[in-house]
């Protein structure tokens, strides 16, 4: 089953002098990486293990805490380590954003959609257990799944909550130094031309559908942090209209209270397979603000997911006593549950 002909026709468009490049990573087999959990081991004693167990390990450049395997037969890790929760299999990708975020020791943290808790986790293990992180979502078996991961890492500074990320700002205020928001999404970059599955339910409306509530978990993440603060959004799809057009959107709702601060990762764009561009200019038609393009934009390939990362700073309060008194809409929508997979 090929991939979506509407789909090939917007890589095509979206990056045209390497759109059969990016097409053919679709096909491609993706090596395993993992993330060494600093709460419980060191890179040395990871790589050593792995090594004395028989599996090739490769140490990224732009994180000595990340690991690949570059055997892309390996797809599965046997080792006690991984139980003892002190190493995590985690896409290289989706480590940016918790670097992206910064966390200080002490600082308060919220993770708005976090379950499975592979960023959660991340952050917990950069800030060494102190402070405080609040770990959001609303599906009780991604939960029950981010609890577990939670335990079996040995994090102590973590709040689990269940409740729809579009309100958590109500009760949470400008409380917050630094959010994550790693929003559902229709999950481009991790599509697998050899397993329908992870396509079969894309189309262009799904798309539509999925940037109303980005939008809205989005600005309830502002919402929800401190003036100064940082906050930090991600998908790991290619859609401008799940990317882009979300940051764009907030910036007009909130005009000259947040901007888009440079995401700057250049040792990725050293490594020669990897394709790393600026966020885009415009779309079908829509012009992006300038400062859009510091945005980061990861085409998928052998080593690495799709992704997109915007860093936001936040300048000035966003929440009015108003506003706090207006009446609640839920704006959770559960039929996107299916959309998120353990990234």
């Amino acid at each position: 089953m090929p991939l979506p002909e509407a789909f090939t026709q917007r890589i095509s468009k979206l990056i045209p002098e390497k759109a059969q490049h990016v097409l053919a990573s679709f096909s491609q087999p993706r090596v395993m990486s993992l993330r060494v959990n600093t709460l419980k081991a060191t890179a040395v004693e990871v790589s050593t293990a792995l090594e004395a167990a028989g599996y090739k390990t490769e140490q990224v450049p732009w994180w000595p805490n990340a690991f690949i395997l570059p055997d892309p037969t390996v797809q599965q890790i046997f080792h006690p380590f991984y139980e003892e929760g002190k190493f995590y299999v985690q896409g290289l990708s989706s480590m940016l954003p918790p670097l992206i975020v910064d966390p200080q020791e002490g600082e308060s943290i919220l993770d708005l959609t976090a379950a499975p808790g592979s960023k959660t986790t991340e952050l917990a293990a950069l800030m060494n257990n102190t402070g405080s992180i609040l770990a959001n979502d609303l599906s009780p078996v991604r939960l029950f799944k981010l609890q577990a991961n939670l335990k079996q890492q040995g994090v102590t500074n973590t709040q689990v909550k269940r409740g729809p990320g579009e309100l958590l700002w109500r009760k949470f205020p400008e409380q917050f130094d630094r959010t994550l928001v790693d929003v559902p999404c229709s999950m481009e970059g991790r599509f697998e031309e050899n397993d329908p599955k992870s396509y079969q339910d894309w189309s262009l409306k799904k798309i539509k559908e999925l940037s109303m509530r980005q939008k809205m978990l989005l600005r309830s993440a502002v919402s929800a942090t401190k003036p100064g603060g940082v906050i930090v959004y991600s998908t790991c799809t290619l859609a401008p209209e799940e990317n882009e057009a979300v940051i764009q959107w907030l910036l007009e709702k909130e005009e000259g209270k947040v901007v888009v601060e440079e995401v700057s990762f250049d040792t990725l764009r050293t490594q020669s397979d990897e394709l790393i561009t600026p966020g885009l200019t415009e779309w079908e038609g829509q012009q992006f603000a300038e400062q859009v393009q510091n945005t980061l934009r990861i085409y998928p390939s052998a080593r690495m997911e799709g992704f997109f990362v915007a860093k936001l700073r936040k300048l000035e309060p966003t929440v009015t006593s108003e506003a706090l008194q207006a009446p609640r809409h839920d704006h959770s929508r559960r039929r996107f549950h299916r959309h998120r997979a353990r990234r």
